[in-house]
């Protein structure tokens, strides 16, 4: 099984907004209950060529606001850049998702696993949702 979490470089550091996120970590779960283990398999760029629109710096945009619309037909291409990018991952960890991050990943067979707690590193995100992953 494989889940993506989005994360802001090679750090690992989980970013919230899964849509403007830099790179998504991809791990392969194994085992089960509580004998789960996550590998990094790889790293991914985000393959969505909009973002360079945006200057974000260091903040992990929780808050960011698109100013296009969600029906807006070039937004949804560059979400589903993203769905064909992650389409064989099981899940992806979100703090943060539009709309058109949700019904891209329902569309390539992605579910959606919200992650509310405040750890920044991947590994420990893992461990916290595991029991979400079936």
């Amino acid at each position: 099984m494989k889940i993506a979490i989005p994360v802001k470089d090679e750090s690992l550091t989980f970013f919230g907004n899964a849509g403007h996120t830099p790179k998504f970590a991809i791990f392969e779960m194994s085992g089960s209950g509580m004998f789960r283990s996550f590998k990094l398999q790889e790293l991914r760029n985000n393959p969505r060529t909009d973002l360079d629109d945006h200057d974000h710096g260091d903040e992990d945009d929780e808050h960011h606001v698109c100013s296009h619309g969600h029906d807006d037909a070039e937004h949804i291409a560059q979400h589903d850049k993203m769905g064909v990018a992650l389409e064989d991952c099981n899940y992806l960890v979100v703090r943060r998702a539009c709309k058109n991050t949700a019904n891209t990943m329902k569309a390539h067979g992605v579910s959606i696993i919200k992650y509310s707690g405040e750890s920044p590193k991947s590994d420990a995100i893992l461990r916290e949702l595991s029991k979400n992953f079936l």
